[in-house]
């Protein structure tokens, strides 16, 4: 019976972080909940016997993956940083201003 409770709310617990992390607007909390999915669906894994891809989902899907999203969301941010930086200078400037 516990097995079963324990199961039943591991499937919530996926189906509502999925959901979460497809609608969450800010990027970096969206990469945090798709790293929590992924080591939620290892646990799934790991739960029907199948250790190998427990390991897989966890060091890819969670791991690997969610570095690289990681890693991109920080370079937009850099992006967006230097075209603000860039418009703020330009507007000083149009409007006769230096820096």
């Amino acid at each position: 019976m516990t097995e079963l409770l324990f199961d039943a709310l591991l499937a919530i617990a996926l189906v509502l972080t999925a959901l979460r992390a497809l609608l969450v607007p800010e990027l970096f909390r969206s990469v945090m909940l798709f790293i929590a999915f992924g080591l939620l669906l290892a646990l799934a894994w790991a739960r029907l016997d199948a250790p190998d891809l427990a390991l897989a989902e966890a060091a890819i899907g969670a791991g690997l993956t969610g570095a690289l999203l990681l890693d991109a969301v920080g370079h937009l941010r850099r992006v967006e940083d230097a075209r603000r930086d860039r418009g703020d200078r330009q507007a000083g400037e149009d409007r006769g201003e230096r820096s």
